[in-house]
């Protein structure tokens, strides 16, 4: 059995905000995160970041332009999850039913990943990718 502080998430909670950078800055210093990784975006918002608190991690991006072929670009809240076997859960949520919205893709940041939404409408992602360095940022407890 892993030791508890050894231990990567596979579970993301992911945030939209209308002014990344300003959330961001609040939340390091209102909740104590840290700034793990960030990519801009196009329009000088946040594109992606990833903060740390802990043995956790957040997902977060602020606003762009819609994308009708991608829901996130529209969601304000959802959940990433990490999978090892990214087809076998893919088929698994096909067979149960699942409503997907972004169908199965290897993407060009080097994951493989779908994404569905649940019972009540709420926004999933599954997937291969893991936010870079997050095991060692979890075993220093956090940046």
């Amino acid at each position: 059995m892993s030791q508890p502080d050894t231990i990567s998430p596979d579970v993301y909670p992911v945030l939209r905000y209308s002014d990344g950078r300003s959330a961001i800055d609040w939340l390091i210093r209102a909740f104590g995160f840290g700034s793990h990784f960030e990519v801009a975006a196009a329009n000088d918002d946040v594109g992606h970041a990833v903060l740390a608190l802990g043995r956790g991690m957040v997902m977060l991006a602020g606003s762009g332009e819609p994308d009708p072929v991608n829901p996130w670009s529209m969601e304000r809240g959802g959940v990433y999850v990490v999978v090892d076997d990214i087809d076998a859960h893919y088929d698994r949520a096909l067979a149960a039913g699942a409503q997907i919205v972004m169908p199965l893709a290897d993407t060009e940041y080097g994951s493989r990943q779908y994404s569905a939404r649940d019972l009540q409408g709420h926004l999933w992602s599954f997937g291969t990718y893991r936010p870079r360095g997050a095991t060692s940022a979890i075993l220093r407890g956090g940046i």
